[in-house]
């Protein structure tokens, strides 16, 4: 079993940052995956970014590219996402997962295990 703890969530106001960090710890994978999903209130889980193993290749979805950034310490079991120029609308539990395959997903019930997620909330 592979356990994800998120952290960094927070208020913030429009136009303003965060940086959300995972930490996994648990049973040892080969080459994972990892990504960052997001649930807002009454909506289903939405993709946001996805890292390869090596962080050579990546995904994002529309609603955050070129303000979102994902990244990944191996050493650390870790994967962060730096969120630039908030907007309300990207209020939200962010949760991080693992895709244990070398493949970059978007598809969240292909993700094999997941944080309990933490929250951000963008006001205007």
């Amino acid at each position: 079993q592979v356990q994800l703890v998120e952290s960094g969530g927070g208020v913030v106001q429009a136009g303003g940052s965060l940086r959300l960090s995972c930490a996994a710890s648990g049973r040892t994978l080969r080459r994972y995956a990892m990504g960052w999903f997001r649930q807002a209130p009454g909506k289903g889980r939405e993709f946001v970014a996805a890292i390869s193993w090596s962080g050579g290749s990546t995904r994002y979805a529309d609603a955050v590219k070129g303000r979102f950034t994902i990244s990944r310490d191996n050493a650390k079991n870790a994967v962060y996402l730096q969120m630039s120029s908030l907007k309300p609308e990207d209020t939200a539990v962010y949760y991080c997962a693992v895709d244990d395959t070398v493949a970059v997903r978007i598809s969240a019930p292909l993700y094999d295990y997941w944080g309990q997620g933490t929250q951000v909330t963008v006001s205007s």
